[in-house]
C-alpha cells in the first residue's frame, strides 16, 4: 500500500512538472506566433514600399529624356516637400539616374544634414521607419500625378505613417490636408492612430461585436 502511494505521489509530481513544461512551451509558442505575425506584417510593408519604388523606376526608365527629367523633378520636389513638412528643413529626396547601356537606372536617396554635414542614405536605411512611410506615401502621390493619362479619384491610404512617431503625426495630418487641397483629391484612410482619426473631416469607428462589424461616427474633441 505504501509503495502504491509513493508511485502515486511520483506520478503526480511528474504530471505537475509536465503541466509546467507545457505551460512554458505554450507561452513560447504564443510568443513565436506573435513574432511571426509581426515579421509577416513588416515583410508586407516592405514589399509594398518596394513595389512603389519599382513603379517609379519603371516610369523613369520608360520615359523619353525630357519627360524623364520632368518626372524626376516632380518626384524629387514632392517627396522633399513631404519630408521637410513632417521632419523639418534638413531633409530632401534625390533621384540619381545612370545610363547603363540603353537603359536608365534610377536610385532613390534621402539626404539629411547634421551639423553642416550632409548624409545620403537609401530611404530604408534612414532614420526610423517613419521616413520610409513618408517617402512611400509621397512617391505614390507623385506617380498618380505624373502618369499619363492621369488617374483621377480619391487617394486611398491604409495606415499612413504607421511608423511616424507621435511628435510628428500632426504634421503628417497637415501634409495630407495640403495634398488634398493641392491636387483636389479626397483622402480616405484606414488608421489606428487616434490623432489622425480625430483630425479628419469625418471619421468612423469600426468595432467587431460577436463577429459583426459595428460602425459609429467617431466623437471628436
Amino acid at each position: 500500500m505504501e509503495m502504491t502511494e509513493d508511485k502515486l505521489l511520483k506520478l503526480e509530481e511528474v504530471l505537475e512538472q509536465t503541466k509546467t513544461e507545457w505551460i512554458r512551451l505554450d507561452a513560447n509558442r504564443s510568443l513565436l506566433k506573435e513574432q511571426l505575425q509581426n515579421k509577416e506584417k513588416e515583410l508586407a510593408e516592405y514589399r509594398q514600399s518596394a513595389e512603389v519604388y519599382e513603379k517609379a523606376r519603371i516610369l523613369l526608365q520608360q520615359s523619353a529624356e525630357y519627360a524623364r527629367e520632368q518626372a524626376k523633378q516632380q518626384m524629387e520636389t514632392l517627396v522633399s516637400n513631404a519630408l521637410q513638412y513632417v521632419f523639418g528643413p534638413l531633409f530632401s529626396f534625390v533621384i540619381e539616374i545612370e545610363e547603363q547601356g540603353n537603359k536608365a537606372v534610377a536610385e532613390f536617396y534621402v539626404v539629411s544634414e547634421y551639423e553642416g554635414i550632409k548624409v545620403k542614405t537609401r530611404p530604408q536605411d534612414s532614420r526610423g521607419g517613419g521616413v520610409v512611410d513618408i517617402v512611400t506615401l509621397a512617391l505614390r502621390i507623385a506617380l498618380l500625378e505624373t502618369v499619363q493619362p492621369k488617374l483621377n479619384g480619391a487617394l486611398l491610404l491604409d495606415e499612413p505613417g504607421k511608423h511616424v512617431s507621435d511628435e510628428y503625426v500632426h504634421l503628417l495630418y497637415d501634409f495630407l490636408k495640403s495634398l488634398s487641397s493641392m491636387f483636389d483629391r479626397q483622402v480616405i484612410m484606414i488608421t489606428h492612430n487616434h490623432h489622425l482619426a480625430e483630425s479628419a473631416d469625418q471619421a468612423y469607428q469600426v468595432e467587431i461585436q460577436d463577429g459583426i462589424s459595428e460602425v459609429a461616427i467617431l466623437d471628436r474633441p
